[in-house]
């Protein structure tokens, strides 16, 4: 019983330990960052984890992930590796995964890798591709050439067929 009672003395260290624990989940970046409703921010907003927004930003992000809630306000330019889009956007998106919900507003060019919108967003501004992506950049090179001389490319494509059924045939 003497010994429980020193068990419970104990106590303490795990109490050190989980001191310890908000450190650990800070680097972890496990839980968004929330910008509330009812919250207006000027200036730049930088995270190397997740921003939920639901209220207002006049400013540039630069996260790993962003969500846009549907009452927010984003003025600014948005760079992150993926974005949800819910509310409004007056600025360039870019972002290797853009979801726009039928919610969204978006007021200036997205620049992409993977786009997906629900019908009923508004966009007013250009949909590009991010150049660098394996499949963009090749459409990109073809795209060039067959402005160059579209029949150089036809000829290589139609080489590259044949090359392809042989080894079929064998």
């Amino acid at each position: 019983m003497f010994s429980k009672t020193k068990d419970s003395s104990s106590t303490p260290d795990p109490v050190t330990s989980i001191s310890s624990e908000p450190k650990r989940s800070t680097n972890q970046s496990g839980v968004p960052s929330i910008i509330s409703a009812d919250l207006r921010v000027t200036g730049n907003l930088k995270s190397d984890g997740d921003i939920q927004v639901d209220g207002h930003i006049e400013g540039d992000i630069d996260s790993a992930t962003l969500t846009v809630g549907e009452g927010a306000h984003v003025k600014g330019h948005i760079s992150c590796e993926s974005v949800r889009v819910c509310g409004t956007i007056d600025g360039a998106v870019k972002a290797k995964s853009v979801v726009m919900a039928k919610t969204a507003r978006v007021i200036g060019d997205i620049i992409h890798d993977s786009l997906a919108i629900e019908a009923g967003a508004f966009i007013e501004g250009n949909i590009k591709r991010l150049e660098g992506a394996g499949r963009g950049s090749s459409v990109s090179s073809s795209g060039a050439s067959a402005t160059s001389g579209s029949g150089g490319s036809s000829t290589s494509a139609g080489s590259t067929a044949p090359a392809a059924a042989k080894p079929l045939a064998s």
